[in-house]
């Protein structure tokens, strides 16, 4: 189904995006520079929302990525933010995102096989 594969796209975008966000930082850089956190917060949230878009089909096909772990942390970020642990987003962003790049980029069709309907997404 062609918006599995968007919701996978639109996972694979943000993982790449809080990977590069995290990339040459430390952990104490990240723990001292809130808008760091911030993005980093915000990409590891939409990967969560895109994964609970992806069809149950989709998701029992490809069990080598940990579907219930991202949409649980996305969850956790979303609905109990008071209480965000930041080591924890940091851990994700520098070391489960790039580890999901690597997982996804086999998963999305290449630009030559997008169907026409993704133009109006």
């Amino acid at each position: 189904m062609w918006r599995d594969d968007a919701h996978v796209l639109d996972m694979l975008i943000w993982a790449r995006r809080a990977a590069q966000y995290v990339d040459g930082k430390s952990e104490a850089d990240f723990l001292a520079d809130a808008l760091l956190q911030d993005a980093a917060t915000r990409c590891v949230e939409v990967i969560g929302e895109a994964a609970g878009r992806v069809s149950d089909s989709y998701r029992e096909t490809h069990v080598q990525v940990a579907w219930g772990e991202i949409i649980g942390m996305r969850n956790r970020l979303a609905h109990e933010y008071a209480n965000v642990d930041l080591a924890e987003v940091w851990r994700t962003a520098h070391d489960d995102c790039p580890a999901l790049v690597t997982l996804l980029e086999p998963l999305v069709p290449s630009s030559g096989s997008v169907p026409d309907e993704w133009e109006f997404i």
